[in-house]
């Protein structure tokens, strides 16, 4: 690990910080969500809570490695001789990528016969792009990370592909309320995912073990997971309370046609 000034340090601390709150936060919001949807729905809820509290759990061990990786001496953070362990990151994302298609392919409320199929392509798909990835992202030399991020990227365009296809279905026969939710979950879905592969191209910066590569590569990561697990279960958490609202399945709604009888 390169030697970081004190500002780098902290930086990439806090953010890891930042995103233990913001993945614990949303685990509790996902839990007590389920009571106030649809019943068909709550599916996709128990899935945002259990990504979020896999990658809170993972963010915790990144943030008391980097922690570790580092000793401060004389003004400025070196390398205390212990190794950072990004690996963390890579099985975090090797759980809860998948998890996150579910959560998505679930609340869209496909039939069973386009569910199973479409779920199998893409989590295969998820699969690839974060194996191709890790040979990357821990090698040192230039061409070897590009190549590997070059492979990586081809599953992770037909993953963005379905998913932009099968959001922008759902907008011929959903309500006005609805299709502009799906409309912004479509952009949401490129500008989180799009992050991805941006800060891995922002790692060569400098060389891939730079202090400029490596702070700009766990921050760009965790903007990331947070916009794509945290704020993207938010916006599934609306989809699915609209639809509720609008098919009737609220659980106020059913309590007061019951009173009503």
């Amino acid at each position: 690990m390169p030697s970081l000034s004190v500002g780098q340090y902290s930086l990439v601390f806090n953010m890891l910080s930042l995103a233990v709150a913001a993945m614990l936060g949303s685990f509790a919001f996902f839990v007590m969500s389920q009571k106030i949807i649809g019943a068909k729905y709550r599916i996709s809820m128990i899935v945002s809570s259990l990504v979020v509290l896999i990658a809170g759990y993972h963010y915790y061990r990144i943030m008391g490695s980097w922690e570790h990786a580092f000793t401060l001496v004389n003004g400025a953070y070196v390398a205390s001789g212990l190794p950072f362990n990004d690996a963390y990151r890579y099985v975090d994302w090797m759980l809860t990528v998948p998890l996150l298609l579910v959560e998505l392919v679930l609340v869209l409320n496909l039939t069973k016969d386009s569910t199973g199929p479409m779920l199998k392509k893409l989590i295969i798909a998820a699969v690839l792009m974060i194996g191709l990835g890790y040979p990357g992202e821990i090698s040192n030399d230039l061409m070897t990370r590009n190549v590997w991020g070059v492979l990586s990227t081809i599953p992770f365009l037909y993953i963005l592909g379905v998913l932009w296809g099968q959001l922008g279905a759902q907008l011929a026969n959903s309500s006005e309320k609805v299709k502009v939710l799906f409309t912004n979950i479509r952009y949401l879905l490129i500008a989180t995912w799009g992050f991805y592969p941006i800060a891995y191209a922002i790692g060569t910066w400098g060389g891939t073990k730079s202090p400029e590569a490596v702070v700009a590569v766990q921050v760009g990561y965790t903007i990331a997971d947070i916009t794509a697990k945290a704020l993207y279960g938010v916006m599934i958490f609306v989809i699915a309370y609209q639809k509720s609202k609008e098919d009737g399945s609220l659980p106020s709604m059913i309590e007061e046609k019951q009173l009503s009888r």
